[in-house]
């Protein structure tokens, strides 16, 4: 069976992006982790990447100040690398239309929370399950989704629910969440390659 070539795209950490490349290399997931892509050079995301021999690029505002000029070398650069999905883990900048409509329908992305509650621009990380937990909400969990022109408003591909306990914090909702997180993700992207989750 071919392998599904994915591009992968993150800003910081990189952690659920280290989970969906060991899953590759492992054998559960059907897929081969082809190019990562960061928007900051130094993130941990690129040295994971590195590390695991995969082609890493930093491409941002300070390598192609003109929004469109990155745009389209990140839509370049990904089909370069003959991607056929593009999952976003942890990756914090809005992509572009060129890249959206070279991949359309084909970007995915994961949100540490249940879409739409507390999504849109600047909900992300520890500002998600402050408010969560601010509006003392029962529970909370994971939403991966398709990746539009705005912010987490793309269709609602799965979602996993977690209960938020009485004795919660952010903190301890952010460490529970995540622990879900990366396992949830390989298990949708492996829904996608199996042809369970229908893409375009």
């Amino acid at each position: 069976m071919r392998k599904m070539n994915l591009g992968l795209l993150a800003s910081h950490r990189g952690t659920n992006m280290q989970a969906i490349i060991d899953a590759c290399r492992q054998g559960v997931l059907s897929a081969n982790p082809a190019v990562v892509i960061s928007n900051n050079a130094d993130s941990g995301a690129r040295k994971r990447a590195v590390a695991a021999g995969i082609p890493a690029y930093h491409l941002s505002s300070r390598t192609h100040a003109e929004p469109a000029e990155l745009d389209a070398v990140i839509a370049d650069t990904l089909r370069q690398h003959d991607v056929e999905l593009v999952v976003l883990a942890g990756y914090m900048k809005k992509v572009g239309p060129l890249t959206l409509a070279a991949f359309a329908g084909r970007l995915i992305n994961i949100h540490p929370g249940l879409l739409p509650k507390y999504g849109g621009r600047g909900m992300y990380g520890m500002r998600v399950h402050a408010a969560v937990i601010a509006a003392k909400e029962k529970e909370s969990g994971v939403t991966i989704h398709r990746v539009d022109g705005e912010y987490d408003t793309g269709a609602i591909l799965a979602q996993k629910k977690i209960v938020v306990k009485p004795d919660d914090t952010a903190e301890t909702l952010a460490a529970r969440v995540l622990a879900v997180e990366h396992g949830f993700y390989v298990e949708t992207i492996g829904r996608i390659i199996a042809g369970e989750i229908k893409l375009p």
